[in-house]
Formats: C-alpha cells, structure tokens, sequence
C-alpha cells in the first residue's frame, strides 16, 4: 500500500505538534546560543595564539639616559643577527609616555622620571628555546634587561578561554542529546496515541516503514519550523552581544568575532536537529512497531 500526502492527516495532533514546535524553538535557540560562545571563543583563543605567542617585551631598567640609550642599542644589534628572532623594534618613547599617562599624570612625567626603555621582539619560533636564546643576548646586552614572555602572562587567560569553549561545545551536545530524547518520547507518545490508526493502516497493507515515514516527516516538519524560530531569536541575540562587545574597543574582545563560516554553521543547526530528529523518530517508531508485532 503507497502512502500518500494527505494519509498525514491520519496521524494528526494539532496540540501535541504546538508543544513539540515550542520545546524545539527553546532548544535550538540555546543551542544557537552555545554555539556561538563555543565558536566565538575559539577565535578568540586562535587569535591569542597568532597575536602573542611568538612576542616578548625586553625591559631596560637602567635610571641613567645614556647609559640606558647605549645598553638599547647593544641589545638590538644582538638581537636583530640572532637566528630565533624575526624582528627587533624599540618602543616610541613618545608613546610609551603616553601609555603611562593615566597612572603617573602630567606632573608625574614632566618630573623626568626614568622611564624604561622597552623592546618588542617577534621570535621565528614559540618556544622556550628561543626565549631562553633572547633572554641571554639580552642579559649580554645589559644586566638592566628584564624579559617578558607574552604568551606565559597570557597562559591563564587562553586556559580559561579553552575551558569556556569546552564547555560550550559540551552544551550543544547535551542539547543533540536531548532533543533526541524528546523526539523519541515524541514518537512513542505518538504511536500509543495513535494505536487504533496504525492498526488499521497495518490491515490495509501499510508497511511498518511507511507508517514510520508518516512519523519522520511529521516531526521533520516540527522541528525545522521550531528550529527556525529558534536560530532566528538566537541569532538576534548574537548580534546584540556582538554590537555591544564592538563598543567596548577591547583588544582581547574584540577576538570574539565570528567568521562567515561560523555564521554558516550556525544557520545550519535547524537542518541538522531536523536531520537528526528524523533519524531518531525512525529508530524509535520502527523499534516499537517491531516489538508489538
């Protein structure tokens, strides 16, 4: 026996597909949600990784101009021959300056404080070798000289970020699994429901896979009609956190942006609830109708 498009109507629960509409929209509006923290995240992480990871500042604490300017000089002749680094660039002591204006004030500057004289250092490679290679050339250079490691101040931060995007992406497979625990529940409420019809259907000729494609398609259509709704409010969300973080002008924040292709697999999280729903109803509706018959 073929089933036809309008034998869906056998199998109709206008209350039950609103509810099931409804607990998809909420679903996979937070997993819209943890996805975009989980992807966001990681950009941000990546873009930690490919900002700092291979810099280093050298310090050089040194109270006397001259001498200051001179161990400045030896430290960038060594370190712009040495193999490990790719590029050696004192700091504008005019904008150093400026930097340190919101703690020391006008006053505290005009006092001719001695001010530091910094080196940014990009490596050819991130790794404790070439630190350990800067940290000697700079020690050769002058006794002054004080290393920072961007990457060991930051490792807290990219730990946290790691950590965060974990556990985004733990929320959306908790959601996958859950959304297939409702449809299953779904399916089975649907067949005890629809007992006396699936009966009939079976008498008529109607095959347990075809009644259970009636059920694929009914939930298909629920979910992907909540999914949407869902992705849509998820998606505004997205958007106004994601103004609100372009506001604060946050070098670190500002990593949290999404790319097109985040964007696309985002919007494709109802088609893929809509797929796996589907594969689920089918599973529990045939694994049923097998244990009744």
């Amino acid at each position: 026996m073929a089933m036809r498009a309008s034998d869906r109507r056998l199998l109709g629960d206008r209350q039950g597909r609103r509810t099931m509409v409804w607990i998809m929209a909420i679903m996979i509006f937070l997993t819209v949600l943890a996805a975009a923290m989980g992807l966001s995240v990681a950009s941000a992480g990546s873009a930690l990784d490919r900002q700092l990871a291979g810099r280093l500042t050298v310090q050089v604490v040194e109270a006397d101009a001259a001498k200051r300017d001179a161990a400045v000089a030896r430290l960038l002749a060594g370190l712009r021959t040495a193999p490990v680094v790719a590029r050696a660039v004192e700091v504008d002591r005019t904008e150093l300056a400026e930097l340190m204006r919101p703690w020391l004030g006008d006053a505290g500057l005009d006092a001719d404080l001695p001010i530091p004289a910094m080196v940014d250092v990009d490596l050819r490679q991130s790794d404790d070798t070439a630190v350990a290679a800067v940290t000697r050339i700079a020690h050769a250079a002058t006794p002054a000289a004080r290393v920072d490691w961007h990457a060991s101040w930051l490792a807290p931060v990219r730990g946290f970020l790691r950590t965060l995007g974990w556990v985004a992406f733990g929320l959306v497979a908790v959601m996958a699994t859950a959304t297939a625990a409702v449809v299953l529940l779904s399916a089975r409420a649907g067949l005890d429901t629809h007992r006396g019809t699936i009966d009939i259907l079976h008498m008529l000729g109607a095959t347990d896979v075809q009644i259970a494609r009636l059920f694929q398609q009914r939930i298909a259509v629920d979910t992907l009609t909540g999914g949407l709704i869902g992705t849509v409010a998820g998606l505004a969300v997205v958007l106004v956190v994601g103004l609100q973080i372009g506001g604060l002008e946050s070098q670190v924040l500002a990593g949290l942006a999404l790319s097109t292709a985040d964007w696309l697999l985002i919007v494709a999280t109802p088609i893929a609830f809509m797929l796996l729903a589907m594969v689920a109803a089918r599973i529990a509706v045939l694994r049923a109708l097998g244990q009744v018959l």
